[in-house]
């Protein structure tokens, strides 16, 4: 089969479209033919040498997918040759065709197509990820939601609205307004903004009781400073750094009985993945064939432009998902 691949790592141009190795379903797993994929910022990462894929993962590029079933092993229920689906991966998702477990897939419904489906399930299982199982996010309460614009944050958006609570994001002027047709109750401009007091001001003093930040390090006392009592705090990258320049008091995380919790995604245990996928789909994958949530595309480019897609994610110029279509 083609897949994108580089031999050493360094900037998008090292990317190129080679041969691999066909891959074969083992018991319980399903080969799919490789529609459409996206980018994460995991990807970009790992072409630059400076993300170390998980023990027993593909090489490849590329954490999710949407394309057809082709053949299946043995001891599979669920699915059958010729169905639809999209996935969560460990990688392998640049490439013509993937092998996955079936309690991995979700099914597409005619509603949507491979484009769209791509886009899917990396950032919307790390949102529900984030809301349910680490934040425990309640009805009523609120969410500051850091890069509301990008892929996670556009799924957070809509998932804290089915949940009932209140959305406040930090993006760039010019992706307030997609951000705010999603349902988020107010946006910040990080760069000229407060987002501290105005979240302040959006609480009645009190302040959010989860933040969700990509940042890092340059957010660490905004983010202490304004979570309220009983606040949690997940963070899920580090676009802007991981270490603190200066000294911190640790008093508001006792005085406030704050909640610090740190995650991954790719890096968890098959079994892991395959009961969030679970828990996803039970909960909230009929609203996506009944247009209650949506994944928001950005931009579509062919594979061969794959180095100008990610020169695009790098520019940080995309609001919610880049798509890779995959070709012959």
């Amino acid at each position: 089969m083609k897949a994108v691949q580089f031999d050493q790592p360094g900037d998008p141009s090292v990317l190129y479209i080679g041969e691999q190795p066909d891959p074969r379903p083992q018991p319980g797993e399903l080969l799919v033919r490789v529609a459409a994929t996206a980018l994460n910022r995991a990807d970009l990462l790992q072409r630059r040498g400076r993300y170390p894929v998980p023990p027993g993962a593909s090489q490849i590029l590329g954490l999710e997918m949407a394309g057809t079933v082709m053949d299946i092993g043995a001891d599979v229920h669920d699915f059958q040759v010729g169905d639809n689906v999209c996935a969560l991966l460990d990688g392998g998702g640049y490439a013509q065709y993937v092998t996955l477990s079936e309690r991995m897939a979700l099914p597409l419904p005619g509603n949507l197509s491979f484009t769209k489906a791509a886009a899917i399930p990396e950032v919307f299982l790390t949102a529900f990820q984030a809301l349910h199982w680490l934040a425990d996010l309640k009805a009523n309460e609120t969410v500051l939601i850091h890069a509301g614009a990008g892929g996670v944050g556009t799924a957070a958006i809509q998932l804290c609205q089915r949940i009932g609570a209140r959305v406040i994001v930090t993006a760039s002027a010019r992706k307030h307004e997609l951000c705010l047709k999603l349902g988020a109750e107010r946006a910040f401009d990080y760069e000229r903004e407060d987002w501290v007091a105005g979240t302040r001001a959006a609480t009645d003093g009190k302040g959010a009781n989860v933040v969700l930040d990509f940042v890092g390090a340059p957010y660490w006392p905004q983010n202490i400073d304004v979570l309220a009592l009983d606040g949690r705090l997940v963070l899920l990258g580090f676009l802007g750094g991981t270490r603190l320049e200066e000294s911190f008091d640790l008093a508001p995380l006792l005085m406030k009985r704050l909640r610090i919790i740190g995650s991954t995604l790719r890096s968890r245990s098959p079994d892991y993945k395959m009961q969030l996928t679970e828990d996803f789909r039970d909960q909230y994958w009929a609203a996506f064939a009944e247009g209650h949530l949506r994944p928001i595309v950005d931009s579509i480019y062919d594979w061969e432009e794959v180095a100008e897609a990610h020169r695009y994610m790098e520019a940080n110029a995309n609001q919610g998902k880049i798509v890779l279509t995959i070709g012959e």
